[in-house]
C-alpha cells in the first residue's frame, strides 16, 4: 500500500484555531459527551479503540477507528465509513498493525472503522452463541452515526475470513454497503474441502465445529444461507472487488500457499455464479500468492478506486 503524506487538518496553519477546534473534538470523543464515547482509548492524533456494549454478543466489544483528518475542525460533517475485517485467529488491530491504513486515509473524508469478529474471524450468526453480523451491522453502525457523525454511505472489504465477511454482509444485506471487496475470502462455505477449513478454523480456537452453523450436511441449509456464493443475487448493485491467488509456485513458506490453493476454486465458482448471474464485478485471480498480508496490502491498493467511488471520496 503506497505511503502517503499526512495532511493537515483545515486550518492547521491557524495554531489558535486548530488547537481549540481539537479540545472540542477531543473532549466530545473522550469524555464529555456520552458514555459510550467515555469506553474510547486514544491512540493517536485520528485512532482510537471504542468498547461497544453489544446485546448481540452479550458483551461489550471493540473496534478501532481511524477518524478524518477534519473531524475535529468540522463539527457539522458527516463521513462515510470504510469497514475493514480482519482475518482468522487475528483481532481488530490487524489492519493498522499490518498495513499503512493510517497513513493512507490522511487528508481523505472517510471514517474507517475495523469491528472485532471474535477469534476465529467468521463475522457471522453463530448457532446458539455470539451474532457477529448484527454486531458489525446494526450495532456498530448505530454507535457511529450517534457518536461520531457517520452517514448512511458504508463500504466493507476484508482478508480471509473478513474477505467472506465483506461478502456475506453486503450479499445478506442488499444496500447496506455502497462497495464490498474480497482478499482471499472464502466464498462458497460449501465448495469441496471448504467446510473442513471452516471447522479447522472454528476448531483451532478450541470450539465445537458444529458451533458454527451445525453440520455441513444435515444443517445444509443453514450453511447454503450464510454462504455469499448462495447468496449472490443480493450483491447486484453492489461495487465488487475479488481478488484471489492459485498458491501454486510461490516459493518460500509453503503454508500460506496451501491455504490460498485450497480457496482458489471456492472463489473461481463464486466468480462465476456473479458472471451467470449478470452481477458485475472485478476480479483478480493471479498465479501463486500466499494467503499473507503480503499479498493483500497490493490487493486493497488494487481494490482503493472502487472502494473511493463507491464512499464518494478522493481516489
Amino acid at each position: 500500500m503506497p505511503h502517503l503524506p499526512q495532511q493537515p487538518a483545515a486550518g492547521v496553519s491557524r495554531r489558535t484555531v486548530a488547537r481549540a477546534a481539537a479540545a472540542a473534538g477531543l473532549a466530545a470523543l473522550f469524555g464529555a459527551t456520552t458514555g459510550t464515547a467515555r469506553a474510547a482509548t486514544r491512540l493517536g492524533p485520528r485512532t482510537l479503540d471504542v468498547s461497544v456494549p453489544s446485546a448481540a454478543l452479550g458483551r461489550s466489544a471493540p473496534v478501532r477507528l481511524i477518524l478524518p483528518s477534519d473531524f475535529a475542525a468540522r463539527p457539522e460533517k458527516k463521513y462515510p465509513v470504510l469497514y475493514l475485517l480482519h482475518g482468522a485467529h487475528d483481532d481488530y488491530t490487524s489492519w493498522t498493525r499490518e498495513t499503512d491504513i493510517e497513513a493512507f486515509t490522511a487528508g481523505r473524508d472517510l471514517i474507517v472503522a475495523m469491528p472485532d469478529a471474535g477469534p476465529t474471524g467468521i463475522p457471522s450468526v453463530w448457532r446458539g452463541g455470539p451474532d457477529y453480523e448484527t454486531f458489525q451491522i446494526k450495532e456498530v453502525p448505530a454507535l457511529l452515526a450517534r457518536d461520531y457523525r457517520a452517514s448512511g454511505t458504508r463500504a466493507v472489504a476484508g482478508v480471509s475470513t473478513g474477505g467472506y465477511g465483506a461478502m456475506a454482509h453486503a450479499a445478506r444485506h442488499p444496500g447496506a454497503f455502497t462497495a464490498a471487496a474480497s482478499y482471499s475470502g472464502i466464498l462458497d462455505t460449501t465448495a469441496p474441502g471448504v467446510p473442513a477449513i471452516m471447522d479447522a478454523i472454528v476448531a483451532r480456537e478450541n470450539l465445537p465445529a458444529a458451533s458454527l452453523w451445525g453440520n455441513p450436511v444435515f444443517n445444509l441449509l443453514t450453511w447454503r444461507d450464510f454462504n455469499p456464493r448462495a447468496r449472490a443475487t443480493g450483491l447486484r448493485g453492489t461495487a465488487l472487488y475479488v481478488s484471489q491467488g492459485s498458491g501454486v509456485g510461490g516459493g518460500g513458506d509453503p503454508l500460506p500457499g496451501i491455504l490460498e490453493s485450497a480457496l482458489w476454486p471456492s472463489a473461481q465458482g463464486f466468480a462465476r455464479t456473479l458472471a451467470l448471474m449478470g452481477v458485475s464485478a472485478t476480479t483478480h485471480f493471479y498465479g501463486g500468492g500466499g494467503h499473507d498480508w503480503a499479498h493483500w496490502k497490493p490487493e486493497f491498493t488494487a481494490s482503493w478506486p472502487i472502494l473511493a467511488r463507491a464512499l464518494g471520496v478522493p481516489e
